[in-house]
C-alpha cells in the first residue's frame, strides 16, 4: 500500500500540486507571521491561519472521525500506510459534507479546500526525510487541526494512542508526537517545536500509569512541545472579543483579541500586536511581567465577583476540564468500531439502523409530498385562473357601461332642462292669452314625484343643469339611475301630453312649436329605449 501511496504521488501533476502547495505558503508569508517576537503565538498563529484558510476551523473532531470511519480507516492498523488517493477522498468527503451542512448564506469551495489541505498535508509528511503517509499521521495532523473543543480532541487521541484497559501506551503516544509536530515543522518552526526522542517521556515525568484524566490535564498545564495547542484555541476563542480601552503603544481607540496588562505600569495595556512584536513605550519594559486578558469586564462586574468569592458564593477556580470515568468508554471509540454482522448484538443495532433510515426516508417524501403541488390541484388551477380572469373581464364591461349610462343620463338631463326652459316660455305666453290654464308650475309637477329631499346633494353628477332638473331628481342618496330614468319618462309623458293638448286647442300658434314637437318625441324615445336596455 505504501508503494501505491508513491506511484500515486507521483502520478499527480507537478505543475498543479507545486502551484497550489506554493499559494497556501505564500499567503502564510503576507501575513508576516515571522514579525511575532514570542514562537509559541508564531507557531500558533501561522497554524491558525492554515485552519481557517483550509476551511477546517468549520469541522469538529466528530466529523472527522464520521469521515474516517466511512473511509475504512477505522479498522486499519496506526502504522500502516495509506495512498494519497485515499486522503484525497477523505478530505474530499469531509468538505463535501461541510458544504451541506452550512447555511445558504455561508458557502465554501469544497474542492479547493481539499486540493489546499492535501497538499499541506503532503508538505509537512515530507518535512521529514523517509517519512510516509500512514493511518496514524492522517488522523493526528486532522485532529490537531480540526476545530472543535479542545478536550474532546485529546479524548480521540488518547483512545488511539492507549490499549483496551485505558492506560497510555508511552510508545504509541510518541508515535503520535512525532506525527502531530509535523505542523509546527512545516510552518518552519521546527526548531522551536520540531520532534525530538526524549520528548514522549518528559511530558508525563513521574507517572507510570496515565489515565484519561490525567492526560486531559494538557488543556491546563500542557508540556513544552505542545504548549502551541491550546493557544491555537485561545485565539479562535478571542477573534471577536472587544475591550474599549486604547492601547498605550498604538494609541488605537480599542483591542480585538488578547489585552495585556502591564503588573508594574499602572495603566499600562498593550494589544496583541504590539506585545507580540515587542514594541513598548515610557518606562514601560519588555522584562515587566504582563497578565493576558481575554475579555473584558467592567469595574462593576470585577468589584461584584472579588465580593462573591470573599461571600463564597463562586468557587475561585473552576476545573480545567470534566472529571471523566477512567474506564475507557467505547462510544468515543468510534474509529475502532468494527461492525461484526455474524454477531446477534450487531445484527439488532443493524437493523435498529435500518428501520431509523426508513422511517426517515418516509418522513422526507411526506414533507415532499406536503410542500408540492399534487396534479389534482395543479389541474384546477387553470380552470380557476380562467373563471377569474372572465370575473374581472365581466367586472370591467360592466364598470364601462354603468359610465356610460351615467353619461347618458347627464346628457338626457341638460336636454330636459332646456325643454323645461321653452315650456316656461309657452306657458308664461299662453297665461296671458287664456288666464283659466294650468300655470307651469303646475304643469311641470304633473305626474313628478314630489321632492321630499331636497335638501340632500345629489348623488350623481348633475353639475350644468338647471336647478328644475335637479330638485326633479334630487330623491335623496337611494335613488339609483333606473329609478330616476322611470321618473323622468313619467314626468316627460305628461308634460308631452299637456303640451300636445294645448297645441291642438288652436288658441295661439308659437314659433317654436314643431321645434318643441320634435324634441320632445326625441327625448321620449331615447328614454324609452335607455329604460328598455336597462330592463333587459
Amino acid at each position: 500500500m505504501e508503494e501505491g501511496g508513491q506511484r500515486d504521488r507521483g502520478r499527480r501533476a507537478p505543475a498543479t500540486a507545486q502551484a497550489e502547495e506554493r499559494r497556501i505558503f505564500l499567503e502564510l508569508g503576507e501575513q508576516n507571521f515571522d514579525a511575532i517576537c514570542l514562537s509559541t503565538y508564531r507557531t500558533a498563529c501561522k497554524l491558525r491561519f492554515i485552519q481557517k484558510r483550509c476551511n477546517l476551523h468549520l469541522i469538529d473532531i466528530y466529523n472527522v472521525i464520521e469521515a474516517v470511519r466511512d473511509a475504512g480507516l477505522n479498522a486499519v492498523e496506526l502504522n500502516a500506510g495509506i495512498s494519497v488517493t485515499r486522503l484525497e477522498n477523505l478530505v474530499s468527503s469531509l468538505f463535501n459534507q461541510l458544504s451541506k451542512r452550512l447555511p445558504t448564506t455561508h458557502t465554501i469551495n469544497p474542492q479547493q479546500s481539499t486540493v489546499l489541505l492535501v497538499e499541506f498535508l503532503l508538505a509537512a509528511i515530507e518535512c521529514e526525510p523517509d517519512s510516509r503517509l500512514t493511518v496514524l499521521s492522517v488522523k493526528a495532523m486532522l485532529a490537531t487541526l480540526c476545530g472543535g473543543k479542545l478536550v474532546d480532541k485529546l479524548r480521540y487521541v488518547f483512545s488511539q494512542v492507549s490499549d483496551p484497559n485505558g492506560v497510555l501506551v508511552l510508545s504509541k503516544f510518541d508515535q503520535f508526537l512525532r506525527e502531530a509536530l509535523k505542523l509546527p515543522t512545516a510552518v518552519y518552526e521546527g526548531p522551536s517545536f520540531g520532534y525530538t526522542q526524549t520528548l514522549a517521556r518528559s511530558c508525563f515525568p513521574q507517572q507510570k500509569r496515565v489515565m484519561l484524566n490525567m492526560f486531559l490535564d494538557i488543556v491546563a498545564d500542557p508540556p513544552q512541545c505542545l504548549i502551541w495547542l491550546p493557544l491555537m484555541h485561545r485565539l479562535a476563542n478571542v477573534e471577536h472579543v472587544y475591550h474599549p480601552v486604547s492601547c498605550s503603544y498604538c494609541r488605537s481607540n480599542g483591542m480585538t483579541g488578547f489585552r495585556y496588562r502591564c503588573l508594574r505600569c499602572r495603566g499600562y495595556q498593550l494589544c496583541q500586536n504590539c506585545f507580540w512584536r515587542g514594541n513598548t513605550s515610557g518606562s514601560h519594559s519588555n522584562k515587566h511581567q504582563m497578565k493576558e486578558h481575554s475579555s473584558w469586564k467592567s469595574p462593576a462586574t470585577k468589584i461584584g465577583r472579588a465580593l462573591s468569592r470573599t461571600l463564597g458564593c463562586v468557587s475561585s477556580r473552576e476545573p480545567p476540564h470534566p472529571v471523566y470515568p477512567e474506564e475507557p468508554e467505547r462510544t468515543l471509540n468510534l474509529a475502532n468500531i468494527v461492525y461484526d454482522m455474524t454477531s446477534q448484538h450487531s445484527h439488532i443495532y443493524y437493523t435498529k439502523c435500518q428501520k431509523i433510515l426508513a422511517e426517515i426516508k418516509r418522513l422526507r417524501a411526506e414533507h415532499d409530498a406536503v410542500c408540492q403541488p399534487s396534479p389534482e390541484k395543479g389541474s384546477t388551477n387553470p380552470t380557476l385562473l380562467a373563471e377569474l380572469r372572465l370575473l374581472r373581464q365581466r367586472k370591467d364591461e360592466l364598470e364601462q357601461r354603468m359610465s356610460s349610462l351615467q353619461e347618458s343620463r347627464r346628457e338626457l338631463m341638460v336636454q330636459l332642462e332646456g325643454l323645461m326652459k321653452l315650456l316656461k316660455a309657452q306657458a308664461a305666453g299662453s297665461s296671458h292669452s287664456s288666464p283659466s290654464r294650468p300655470s307651469p308650475s303646475a304643469v311641470r309637477s304633473v305626474g313628478a314625484v314630489p321632492s321630499q329631499t331636497h335638501m340632500y346633494p345629489p348623488q350623481d353628477s348633475l353639475a350644468g343643469v338647471g336647478g328644475d332638473v335637479q330638485e326633479a331628481f334630487a330623491q335623496g342618496p337611494r335613488r339609483n339611475l333606473r329609478n330616476d330614468l322611470l321618473v323622468a319618462a313619467d314626468s316627460i309623458t305628461n308634460t308631452v301630453s299637456s303640451l300636445v293638448k294645448e297645441l291642438h286647442s288652436g288658441s295661439h300658434k308659437q314659433k317654436h312649436t314643431p321645434f318643441v314637437v320634435v324634441l320632445c318625441a326625441k327625448l321620449h324615445l331615447r328614454l324609452a329605449a335607455r329604460i328598455f336596455s336597462w330592463k333587459s
